[in-house]
């Protein structure tokens, strides 16, 4: 099963120290080493470069691999050497502070990691002084997706199944489903990846359209899947799915860089005709409703005449005519 959001961060904690004493491990050993794919490890290894002691050049950590080995160019980076006092500025200092008291709040969270993490914050008020004074004025509320993260990172940890009412935009209605979680991630929002037993498939939930969730004392059971791979995206359409094709005016010309598509030609007066695949078409309604006046759905027609006819009724909810 993949791990949470906290077990890999204490993950890529450990690999540091991991590969500082093993130059030029190979990633299939570092992979088994860790209990996780070689693409999972690849993709810490694209994080890992973007941390170290500073943004200065030469503190964050130079770490690359060509496939099969993996090399770290400043090892010394995290070593005696450069284990100088760190200095944080005021605002990095009121950032840090208010983002750990936020997350000291979050439902769900295991209380051995919220008392880790109030620990860390009183050092970190300590070694901070004065700039740690705005900090106190200073709040963040989480909304309903922190408590569901909270809830379903607390359900993988514990491999508990999961219970839902989620909305399905395709569908424009609220369902009551049972899951199994697998993992959380993130591509522009925040997915819980589980086994869905009303479908009885692996399903993809976006987490701020979650309406209520519980969790269950059964234990979370989901088959053995691979992981999908996320490189290209979520929505990654095929060859064979039925081709819709839309047509934006400058003002949706948007659509070409949110969704994959086989071609973009441009219109005169810079709008475009954007041909794209989708397994399920109709989700393309409530896209023709966002772009309102600035792009329509040309075919299947059978899709054009409901996305018109969906404006129309909204319209008239309005107590205006199309």
């Amino acid at each position: 099963m993949a791990a949470n959001a906290i077990d890999q961060t204490r993950r890529m904690l450990s690999l540091v120290t991991y590969l500082r004493e093993r130059p030029g491990a190979h990633v299939a050993d570092v992979a088994r080493a860790f209990g996780i794919t070689e693409d999972e490890l690849i993709s810490d290894l694209d994080v890992l470069p973007m941390c170290g002691t500073s943004f200065r050049g030469g503190d964050l950590l130079d770490i690359d691999t060509d496939g099969d080995r993996i090399w770290w160019h400043n090892a010394d980076a995290s070593g005696e050497s450069t284990a100088e006092p760190l200095r944080l500025a005021a605002d990095e200092a009121t950032s840090l502070l208010v983002a750990a008291r936020a997350v000291a709040t979050l439902p769900g969270l295991r209380e051995s990691d919220r008392d880790a993490l109030l620990r860390a914050t009183a050092k970190l008020e300590a070694a901070a002084g004065e700039a740690a004074g705005a900090s106190s004025r200073l709040s963040v509320t989480f909304e309903s997706e922190g408590g569901v993260f909270a809830d379903v990172d607390r359900a993988i940890s514990e491999r508990r199944r999961l219970w839902l009412r989620y909305y399905s935009p395709a569908r424009d209605e609220l369902t009551e489903r049972t899951v199994d979680p697998i993992r959380l991630f993130a591509v522009g929002h925040t997915y819980l990846e589980g086994w869905c037993h009303l479908s009885e498939a692996r399903r993809t939930f976006r987490l701020d359209r979650v309406a209520e969730i519980r969790l269950l004392d059964e234990r979370a059971e989901p088959p053995a899947i691979e992981p999908r791979d996320l490189s290209e995206g979520l929505v990654q359409p095929a060859a064979e799915d039925p081709e819709v094709v839309v047509e934006v005016g400058p003002g949706g010309r948007w659509v070409a860089e949110y969704y994959p598509h086989d071609s973009a030609e441009e219109l005169p007066g810079g709008g475009l005709r954007i041909v794209l695949r989708s397994p399920d078409p109709a989700s393309l309604r409530r896209l023709a409703l966002r772009l309102g006046r600035d792009g329509r759905i040309v075919s299947p027609p059978e899709l054009a005449h409901s996305a018109r006819k969906a404006a129309a009724e909204a319209l008239a909810g309005y107590g205006e005519r199309v």
